[in-house]
């Protein structure tokens, strides 16, 4: 029945790099895990191979394929048991990287951009704040312009790629009085005097770097404005429909693999004289979770489908987002509970993947968020618009 999204083509690019993470990266989550820090080399592999450039225009070294090329890169990743590595990759591929393409200049996107995608340098986004969570327009952090250069101070937390990252994308208030109205986005090299990065200690996403960046009179160029001064949150609004849509369906895979599992497991399982798949109780929520991941699934690709024609599915972003991943997170912990005490153990997939499925209603703005949105655009006539170019 997904035919209708993916060719022959896609499913052999899905095999490809089903087969690359296999030799790549599962040899190495373990340590990863451990550590809290992925290996800078399986970046510059990964942008070798052009998984970071799937989405993006082959001027600056993309394939400028379809958007169900990132769909497969997505779903793939969740199947390693990993949604700190997974997180790593797709904030590389998507996140700084989305407004380096739409707001930076070519300067910019040929000295951040083009290496981003080859794996050369590793990014990351600096939006939410110690004191703000998902009120973006009640940022703090300040960009004050004295000359040719703007003072930036002020904190971010929740950071993916936070700490290792060679460059930021940061938001940041130019106009303090203006709310949402005056908040630019720059971009700033790791180096540059009174950047500060500390590690946070996480339930899940432990082989993710995620940090509490400060700014100390942060000097940056007037040429690393991305974008016009003051229009950032229309900026970061327009990005947001696909980081949610990401999450949908990072949620979606995360459901399945973990059905996957639970389904063999189950057959193989013996109690009372028989396999547990044989036990009514058993297949009949079974076959509830099957029927809610497999809704969830096909409205995630319905709306990659409109992505790729170029619409701007902020409702049904997140719809996807506050719906896939509470469905996730209700799918994975009764799967543990299906393993009884060995879910429990971490040799086993289903611990780390209850602690990273928790993140899902948390990240890239709360369910309560996504709530309201949906609120706000089918009860008060609220319409989001991409930001004018």
């Amino acid at each position: 029945m997904y035919s209708k999204y993916f060719t022959e083509e896609h499913n052999a690019f899905r095999q490809s790099f089903r087969d690359f993470l296999q030799k790549e990266a599962v040899p190495h989550i373990e340590r990863w895990e451990e550590t809290g820090q992925i290996d800078r080399e399986i970046f510059q592999k990964m942008g070798e191979m052009g998984y970071f450039g799937l989405y993006y225009p082959e001027k600056y070294g993309g394939l400028d394929l379809d958007f169900f090329y990132t769909v497969i890169f997505l779903e793939e990743m969740q199947r390693i048991n990993s949604g700190g590595f997974a997180a790593a990759m797709w904030v590389q591929a998507f996140l700084g990287a989305q407004h380096l393409l739409k707001e930076g200049d070519e300067r910019i996107k040929e000295k951040y951009l083009v290496p981003t995608l080859t794996g050369e340098k590793i990014g990351c986004l600096g939006i939410t704040e110690p004191f703000g969570g998902s009120d973006v327009a009640g940022m703090r952090t300040t960009a004050v312009k004295e000359g040719d250069h703007y003072i930036i101070n002020g904190s971010k937390t929740f950071i993916t790629n936070g700490v290792y990252s060679d460059y930021l994308v940061v938001a940041a208030k130019t106009d303090p009085d203006a709310k949402g109205k005056g908040i630019s986005i720059f971009v700033m090299d790791r180096e540059t005097p009174g950047i500060s990065a500390t590690k946070l200690n996480k339930l899940g996403w432990r082989a993710s770097d995620t940090g509490e960046i400060g700014f100390d009179n942060v000097r940056v160029p007037v040429e690393n404005l991305m974008g016009e001064e003051g229009k950032g949150f229309a900026y970061i609004m327009q990005h947001f429909a696909l980081e949610r849509l990401i999450m949908g369906i990072n949620a979606h895979a995360r459901a399945e693999y973990a059905l996957e599992y639970t389904a063999q497991y189950m057959r193989d399982r013996q109690a009372f004289g028989k396999s547990l798949d044989k036990f009514q109780a058993l297949r009949h929520k079974m076959s509830d979770m099957l029927s809610e991941v497999e809704m969830a699934k096909c409205f995630n690709y319905n709306i990659a489908e409109e992505l790729d024609k170029g619409l701007y599915p902020v409702k049904e972003a997140s719809m996807s987002k506050l719906v896939s991943t509470k469905i996730a997170d209700e799918v994975i912990y009764q799967c543990l509970q299906y393993l009884g005490g060995y879910g429990y153990i971490e040799e086993y997939p289903l611990a780390r993947m209850w602690r990273d499925s928790r993140l899902g209603p948390i990240g890239g703005g709360t369910s309560e968020i996504m709530r309201e949105i949906i609120a706000k655009m089918e009860l008060d006539g609220k319409d989001y618009k991409p930001a004018a170019k």
